[in-house]
């Protein structure tokens, strides 16, 4: 964990809740005939958001942010999105959603928003420095929180609050 000094642990449930409560924040704002899913990190709401609002055309970009699952780096373009996609409606993204799970800077955002700038940027959680990047999201948190996601953690005790070792 970098300077962060909270932390918001996501369980599989409740990240799952959450995808869909951005479908269905999604679900009257276009008809999106592709989905690009930012990668890794928007894996899991992406299959989610595709299937709650039926869309079967699903491009990946890749991009590397955070080298060390702690603080966030240069950024790295492992995949561009294809040609494909990017023309799809008038060119540019437009009718295409994008979705990842966090916006947190808004460096990664900024970069794929630059490949496909008429599409629609959708995550299921935000921080103050990246919401001006994104159209739609579902829950803001702090800049100085760190979201552990629950494909990065595994079950383990916790000892209470009052123990002073948390």
């Amino acid at each position: 964990m970098q300077s962060q000094e909270k932390a918001f642990p996501v369980s599989w449930d409740q990240l799952h809740r959450d995808a869909r409560a951005l479908a269905w924040r999604l679900s009257g704002q276009g008809q999106w005939r592709a989905l690009v899913c930012v990668t890794r990190g928007g894996l899991v709401p992406s299959a989610i958001v595709a299937r709650e609002l039926g869309i079967r055309m699903i491009e990946t970009v890749c991009v590397a942010s955070y080298h060390d699952y702690q603080t966030q780096g240069d950024l790295q373009v492992l995949k561009r999105v294809s040609d494909a996609v990017v023309d799809v409606g008038e060119g540019h993204g437009d009718q295409v959603l994008i979705v990842d799970d966090l916006v947190d800077t808004g460096k990664t955002a900024r970069l794929v928003r630059d490949m496909l700038p008429k599409a629609h940027f959708a995550t299921v959680y935000a921080k103050p420095q990246g919401c001006e990047v994104v159209d739609t999201f579902v829950t803001e948190v702090s800049q100085d929180t760190w979201i552990y996601f629950p494909w990065d953690m595994g079950l383990q005790f916790v000892p209470p609050l009052h123990d002073g070792r948390s």
